[in-house]
C-alpha cells in the first residue's frame, strides 16, 4: 500500500523547534496535510516520543519511533524503531554519551517535555544541541542490534551530513537509504555525486515549524500501515 510520509520532524523537545511544537499540533497538521505516517526525531532524546505517538494513535496516524542523533563526528543519523521500547532504550545510552552541559534557554533555546493532551510535564535540562560521544560505526551498531535503522540526514547539506564530513558515504556502514532536504534538486545533486547514484533517497521535511510539515509529496511502498513494515522497506 502507498503511505504518505514525513520521517523528519523536531517536537518542542528540541531547542531549535518552535514551542508549538506540540504533540497534537504535529499530529493534527499531519493529518491536515494528508499524512499517513510521520517520525518525530528530536535531537539526542525521545523524552516526547510516547506522548506524540499516543497523540497519533487517538488521531489514527502512524507515528515512528525515533530520533536525530549526533555523533561524536558531528553526523546526524536519523535512528527509526519498530516499537518504543527499544527507542527508549536507546536513548538511555545516548544519554550517558551527552557531554554534562545545561541548556541555556537563552540562548539554545527551550526543550519541553509534554504529554499526550499538549499539557508540559517538564523541561529537559541537559543540552540536547550538542554531539554526543558516540561515534558513528558504535550507534549503527547499537541501532540495528536494536531492531532500528539508521538513515543518513540531510547528505547534501553543508553542516551535520556525512558527505561533507567524512568526504564519503563508506561502504561498510551498508545504507540502503540516504536522506535528502526538501529544497535539494537530486537530479542536480547526483551529477556532482555520481557515486551516490546506487542508493535509495528519501525526502524528509526536518520541520521545525508546523508549516515546514510536508504534505503528500514523498510516499512508500509497504505491506501495511505500522513501523515494522516501514522498517522493513528501509532494511
Amino acid at each position: 500500500m502507498k503511505c504518505w510520509v514525513d520521517l523528519h520532524i523536531h517536537s518542542c523537545l528540541s531547542p531549535c523547534a518552535e514551542d508549538d511544537m506540540t504533540p497534537n499540533n504535529i499530529v493534527n497538521m499531519a493529518l491536515l496535510k494528508g499524512l499517513d505516517m510521520i517520525a518525530v526525531t528530536d535531537h539526542n532524546s525521545a523524552r516526547n516520543a510516547e506522548a506524540i505517538i499516543e497523540a497519533g494513535r487517538k488521531a489514527g496516524i502512524e507515528v515512528v519511533p525515533g530520533m536525530e542523533l549526533c555523533t561524536t563526528e558531528e553526523v546526524h543519523l536519523i535512528c527509526l524503531f519498530p516499537q518504543l521500547t527499544p527507542l527508549l532504550e536507546f536513548e538511555e545510552i545516548v544519554y550517558e554519551h551527552l557531554p554534562p552541559f545545561r541548556n541555556r534557554e537563552d540562548i539554545f533555546g527551550t526543550q519541553i517535555i509534554m504529554d499526550a493532551e499538549d499539557q508540559p510535564c517538564g523541561r529537559e535540562s541537559r543540552l540536547l544541541s550538542g554531539a554526543s560521544s558516540l561515534d558513528i560505526e558504535t550507534a549503527i551498531g547499537l541501532v540495528r542490534n536494536l531492531g532500528g535503522v539508521v538513515i543518513p540526514a540531510h547528505v547534501n547539506r553543508e553542516s551535520y551530513s556525512m558527505l561533507n564530513t567524512l568526504g564519503v558515504i563508506p561502504e561498510d556502514y551498508h545504507f540502503k537509504f540516504l536522506e535528502h532536504s526538501k529544497n535539494c534538486i537530486l537530479p542536480v545533486f547526483l551529477e556532482k555525486h555520481p557515486e551516490l547514484e546506487g542508493y535509495q533517497w528519501i525526502c524528509s521535511s526536518d520541520a521545525h515549524f508546523l508549516s515546514q510539515i510536508l504534505e503528500r509529496e514523498v510516499s512508500v511502498e509497504i505491506r501495511r500501515k505500522s513501523c515494522e513494515a516501514l522498517l522493513e522497506f528501509f532494511r
